[in-house]
């Protein structure tokens, strides 16, 4: 069954607009100017944060790859609550179930989008003030983009956002029994 992105985006939503105050956090930690900020839009792409050339190409590194660490820790964060009821209990209440859409939506947008991928690649590979080991490290983060990127298109966002939002949480409780 082939369900078009445009729809997922559209059902995961809260995702969207997390990875894209996530880049948001990420320019203000560091200082970078930010000119325009779309949380959410039906279209491509569903978000974006216009933000100046970052002074140090680290920053931009960081800037990239700052949804994956908020989109996973929030996502996990929301849902742990109500995995274990869901989980162990093989039922729960309506907001049990809000929890784990929230938490499944957040974590599923944690990879950084081949926007991303590219704005890292070029501001770091082609930037005439990073150094050698950054463009070293920038090669295997942009390509695991690239891979995560495309391996939406396999379901992989999906797998990731219920790994953490329900995979995780079982995991722990698991091993706290």
């Amino acid at each position: 069954m082939f369900i078009p992105g445009i729809a997922v985006t559209i059902l995961t939503f809260p995702g969207v607009i997390v990875h894209e105050f996530a880049h948001q956090i990420f320019c203000r930690l560091f200082g970078v100017a930010i000119f325009d900020v779309k949380y959410f839009q039906v279209g491509n792409p569903a978000g974006y944060v216009i933000h100046e050339v970052p002074r140090n190409p680290a920053h931009q590194l960081m800037i990239s790859i700052g949804p994956f660490f908020i989109n996973t820790v929030l996502g996990f964060i929301i849902a742990f609550p109500a995995t274990i009821p869901v989980v162990q209990f093989e039922s729960g209440l309506l907001s049990d179930y809000l929890l784990l859409y929230l938490g499944i939506s957040i974590a599923m947008h944690s990879f950084p989008s081949i926007g991303d991928a590219k704005s890292m690649w070029q501001t770091l590979w082609h930037g005439e003030d990073t150094p050698l080991w950054l463009k070293i490290l920038a090669v295997p983060v942009a390509g695991l983009i690239m891979i995560g990127a495309l391996g939406s298109f396999f379901w992989l966002d999906l797998a990731y956002g219920i790994g953490v939002a329900i995979g995780l949480p079982k995991l722990i409780v698991s091993l706290c029994a």
